[in-house]
């Protein structure tokens, strides 16, 4: 999830651009030569999760660019922390990548003490995308805003239910920081998965849930649940009348599913910079945003000192959320 940087990952992507050619061009020298051989895009995630599909669309364009091979390389296990550690200890030159998401920024403050420090052990390269979580409700839940939910709420501490696809995940960790700022006490209902969190939901057993636009979008189309507000900045282009939490103020809880692209620390400016350079190009190209935008993302791009600054700010925020909330890890 990504709060408090949106406007910065709404910079166009020109901008971006011809930020990191400046970068390029003060280590070209370093980067001559790079890629010498195949590069490894590591995804820490199981094959068609979000990171997956974004490595796995970008990686022939890229061999077709850079003449050599571009692999995807499933390393899932542990919330991402194995396929991490992996690339942290890999050689910096470049030729061992970290397609990641949302979860590097939040198993820090769930899973304790890690094998690699998430800001020291690595080179942010480019943050690619990013997806609204929406907060929905059961359709005959009395409420038509979300300021309206918080009243009901208020009215009904500890009575309503909200589901999750799992203790500690990004939804569950969403619905907290909204807790934490409103002041609202709901009940959270863990499932084992995004499925049965929101067939319950369906089904009236739970009252709420925060998800993916792209997870909501067919039953919200079908009248099956109600979604009260989007935690983006912007309004999604799939449902304009739904507001964002900035228009329902609710300005504290602008929060997305990011997905970005690291490499090991060391990796030489010059690589860093080539690297990001390449990347933002594709992201200018109709047809990667239009993939992108199919699975529910918004391209974003940028230099890589935004997306190290966002990464900060969401380890500092899901840090504070989980000591607040008490969450542990399952």
């Amino acid at each position: 999830m990504k709060s408090r940087w949106l406007s910065a990952a709404r910079e166009s992507t020109l901008t971006g651009f011809a930020a990191t050619l400046i970068l390029f061009a003060v280590g070209a020298a370093q980067a001559q030569t790079y890629p010498q051989r195949n590069v490894q895009i590591v995804v820490p995630y199981t094959s068609g999760t979000g990171a997956d599909l974004i490595a796995r669309a970008f990686g022939p364009r890229l061999a077709d660019r850079w003449k050599v091979g571009v692999i995807t390389d499933n390393r899932p296990g542990a919330t991402g922390n194995i396929g991490a550690d992996f690339v942290a200890k890999a050689a910096p030159d470049g030729h061992v990548l970290l397609m990641t998401a949302t979860s590097f920024g939040t198993t820090p403050a769930l899973s304790g003490k890690l094998p690699f420090d998430p800001v020291t052990s690595f080179a942010p390269v480019i943050q690619i995308a990013a997806s609204e979580m929406t907060f929905a409700v059961h359709p005959q839940l009395p409420v038509q805003s979300m300021q309206g939910f918080i009243q009901l709420a208020r009215q009904r501490a500890g009575q309503l239910l909200y589901s999750s696809p799992g203790n500690g995940g990004p939804q569950h960790l969403a619905v907290e920081l909204i807790k934490l700022e409103t002041g609202i006490s709901i009940v959270h209902v863990p499932y084992k998965g995004s499925s049965g969190a929101l067939v319950d939901l369906i089904g009236g057993h739970v009252q709420a849930t925060v998800a993916g636009m792209q997870t909501l979008l067919p039953q919200a189309r079908a009248g099956k649940v109600r979604l009260l507000a989007v935690m983006g900045e912007k309004r999604a282009a799939a449902f304009p009348d739904v507001p964002t939490m900035i228009e329902e103020k609710l300005p504290n809880l602008v929060v997305e599913t990011w997905y970005g692209l690291f490499a090991p620390a060391a990796t030489p400016q010059g690589v860093v910079a080539w690297l990001n350079a390449e990347f933002n190009a594709l992201l200018q190209q109709s047809d990667v945003r239009e993939a992108l935008a199919r699975q529910g993302m918004n391209a974003v791009g940028g230099t890589p000192e935004r997306f190290g600054a966002m990464v900060k700010s969401e380890l500092t925020l899901w840090a504070r959320v989980v000591a607040a909330a008490k969450i542990r890890s399952d």
